[in-house]
């Protein structure tokens, strides 16, 4: 199922993500309607010992496309890594799945790797959340 290909199923899926994750300690997330069918969501996923994974995506539910996002991760306030789509068609290392993109230390505005698991087609958050509980959590 591919929650991006309508308002209410996105919806559902945000709204549920914290009994589906048990780690999820809560989450601030909405999704604010534009139009029939565009919307946003925004908000953070805050996790056990003061990680959090703040969200921005901008979705076009016509296509079940997200058309823009940013995806940051926290420890203690302290950023850690974030993710975009901003091109950087310079950079052959990125091509693999060229624009998405994981920003790391250090030099973490310039260190970036692939993002193999975004797109713009299926929902992230599942992978997003599956990286912060396997890797930032104990």
């Amino acid at each position: 199922m591919n929650p991006l290909h309508s308002i209410a199923e996105y919806e559902e899926f945000i709204y549920s993500l914290p009994e589906s994750y048990p780690h999820i300690k809560y989450s601030t997330l909405v999704l604010k309607r534009y139009s029939q069918f565009i919307g946003e969501v925004s908000g953070t996923i805050y996790f056990e010992n003061e990680v959090k994974l703040t969200v921005k995506e901008l979705i076009d539910f016509r296509k079940a496309e997200i058309k823009a996002y940013s995806y940051e991760v926290h420890i203690k306030g302290e950023k850690q890594y974030w993710y975009d789509p901003q091109p950087h068609p310079n950079d052959p290392s990125l091509q693999p799945n060229f624009p998405h993109h994981k920003h790391l230390p250090p030099d973490i505005k310039h260190h970036r790797i692939p993002a193999e698991n975004l797109s713009f087609h299926h929902a992230n958050l599942p992978f997003l959340i599956q990286e912060v509980i396997g890797t930032l959590l104990p």
